[in-house]
């Protein structure tokens, strides 16, 4: 007899600092409350993965999978294929932002029955009682599936309020084989959803449009500093799209954690222009509360393409002032640089790589990302990026190499595209990062940063890139000093598209 089971897979997203997937456990609240048992397999932290879901979908009732566009899809492939081999009448329901932005291609593959769009709480719970008692899935709002060898998408189903959503089932996760993975014990959280803004590379207005909505300070305390006491976690990374929507909401949280006492670490996406609209003594508070980062986007160092990437609410005076106040109180700022965004030439590169120097030597506790501009489905510049030759995969399975890290752009390849990324790898090695994860590289390693970190600098400073032996020894000295990487490597996961 089939039980009231549902196994989730959570293919690979970073082993280096792996924790909960945060998706998953929001759907799973809705499904435990209406009397499903829920399995969730992680690769990150599950040895045998493959063989691990086979065994647990023997009496379930599907089989779901959580994922973003980009290597998660290769892990989901290999296990929707090996499922449907196994148990062909299996529905293998697929969700997230990939499914979300993708829907129509994404289930399109012969190994995907159903996709959620959107929100998957309420739609998922509805998908599992049809699929229960043998019912069609049409009619359910956000929700596409087949029949009969066509595609049937159902209509879109209204966003609802954060406020109004069951809380994420954190009690599912194991902690402490994430912090065996990672060295942290740390999660995620969500206390607000969408940002009013819509920068050029951002795919957030595809899933949740521009209407902002949040948590009032005191559910975020309540939850928070339970979340954390419970699971003796040391971090939350809060990944609202902009934390910083609502100045009075920031402060009002910052002011709960700090009467509550309770001590941990947590960080914040937002964006410069409202990182400014706080004083350093407001900064302060945030800092007395725990909040030890935030994230931002300043994308570039040049006034041309903060207006082509639709950013005309940021300009460097703002960038500064972030660094500025952040660091008078305590708080490390974070800034992420795009390069290969269309429209940029070497002019505009220079002024990125001015900006990441000058801010990195006055505010030593600066630190920058990188990443080559990604056309992401959904994003205002996708249609120019076709106009420029973008040719974007077929098939569900193409989108597992669109990524970051290895995509060659129509306008930047060949030398070009190897220069910039000689720049981004010296980028790298000039100045210290903090990771996630407590693992740090080993000793020798360190000491050849240190010792490559000068003449990277010169290097930045003067665009001298060619014949680049300093990168040439650290890569030939991490074979024999770095531990072999993970699947995938959480660096390059950083890159993913800035929402803020």
């Amino acid at each position: 007899m089939q039980q009231k089971k549902i196994v989730f897979f959570f293919p690979a997203f970073s082993s280096q600092e792996a924790t909960a997937p945060l998706g998953i456990l929001a759907v799973s609240t809705p499904l435990l409350r209406a009397g499903y048992q829920v399995k969730i397999v992680d690769s990150t932290i599950t040895p045998n993965f493959q063989q691990r879901v086979l065994e647990e979908l023997e009496d379930a009732l599907c089989l779901a999978v959580s994922l973003v566009t980009g290597p998660m899809i290769r892990e989901t492939v290999q296990i929707a294929r090996a499922a449907k081999r196994l148990y062909p009448r299996l529905p293998v329901v697929l969700g997230g932002w990939h499914p979300s932005l993708l829907p129509d291609q994404t289930l399109a593959a012969e190994y995907v029955d159903v996709v959620v769009v959107g929100q998957g709480e309420d739609a998922l719970l509805d998908v599992v009682r049809h699929i229960e008692d043998g019912s069609s899935l049409r009619g359910i709002p956000g929700v596409g599936f087949k029949e009969e060898g066509s595609l049937v998408f159902n209509p879109s189903r209204p966003l609802r309020p954060l406020c109004e959503m069951p809380p994420k089932a954190y009690h599912l996760a194991d902690f402490d084989a994430y912090e065996r993975v990672c060295g942290r014990r740390w999660a995620m959280y969500t206390s607000s959803l969408a940002c009013p803004y819509n920068c050029g590379y951002c795919t957030n207005d595809g899933v949740y449009g521009r209407k902002w909505n949040a948590l009032e300070p005191g559910q975020v305390v309540e939850e928070t500093t339970e979340l954390v006491t419970r699971n003796r976690l040391e971090l939350l990374w809060i990944v609202d799209d902009n934390f910083l929507i609502d100045r009075e909401r920031a402060l009002g949280i910052a002011e709960g954690l700090v009467r509550r006492g309770v001590r941990f670490d947590w960080s914040i996406q937002a964006s410069t222009n409202l990182v400014n609209r706080l004083s350093v003594e407001e900064w302060k508070l945030l800092r007395r509360s725990g909040l030890s980062q935030v994230s931002q986007g300043a994308d570039t160092g040049s006034p041309k393409m903060m207006h082509l990437m639709n950013k005309d609410f940021q300009d460097l005076d703002t960038i500064y002032g972030a660094a500025e106040k952040l660091s008078a109180a305590g708080v490390r700022p974070s800034f992420n640089l795009i390069f290969g965004y269309p429209g940029e030439t070497e002019k505009e590169r220079h002024e990125s790589v001015a900006l990441m120097m000058d801010i990195c030597r006055r505010y030593p506790g600066a630190e920058f990302w990188t990443n080559i501009f990604t056309p992401y489905p959904g994003s205002p510049i996708m249609k120019r990026a076709f106009e420029l030759g973008i040719e974007t995969p077929k098939t569900m399975e193409g989108w597992a190499d669109f990524f970051p890290r290895y995509t060659v752009l129509p306008w930047l390849k060949g030398r070009e595209h190897q220069r910039v990324q000689n720049m981004r790898e010296y980028m790298r090695v000039a100045f210290h990062r903090v990771p996630i994860g407590k693992y740090r590289v080993p000793a020798m390693n360190r000491a050849l940063f240190d010792l490559i970190g000068r003449p990277a600098r010169w290097r930045l400073d003067h665009h001298v890139y060619a014949f680049p032996v300093e990168l040439w020894l650290r890569k030939a000295a991490q074979r024999v000093l770095t531990p072999p990487k993970p699947k995938v490597d959480a660096h390059q996961l950083s890159a993913e598209p800035v929402t803020c």
